[in-house]
C-alpha cells in the first residue's frame, strides 16, 4: 500500500520516486507528491527524510536532521 499524507485541508497525496538521467550522466532519485497512485508510488518515506507540509497545503519531503 503506497505511502500517503493527508495536508491539514483534507487531501490526500502519494509518495512517488522517478530516477531521472542528468546532462552530465549521473543519475538522479527525484521525490515527489500526486493526487493518484502512479508507478514509482512508495510504500514508506526514505530513510533520512520526513514530509512537512507548504504554507499552502502542498506535502514536501525534507531531509531530516
Amino acid at each position: 500500500m503506497p505511502f500517503s499524507f493527508t495536508n491539514s485541508k483534507g487531501t490526500s497525496y502519494i509518495l512517488h520516486q522517478k530516477t531521472t538521467t542528468l546532462k552530465n550522466g549521473n543519475t538522479q532519485n527525484i521525490f515527489f507528491f500526486a493526487k493518484e497512485a502512479r508507478e514509482g508510488a512508495l510504500d514508506a518515506v526514505p530513510d533520512g527524510y520526513q514530509v512537512a507540509e507548504s504554507r499552502n497545503g502542498l506535502p514536501v519531503l525534507k531531509r531530516s536532521s
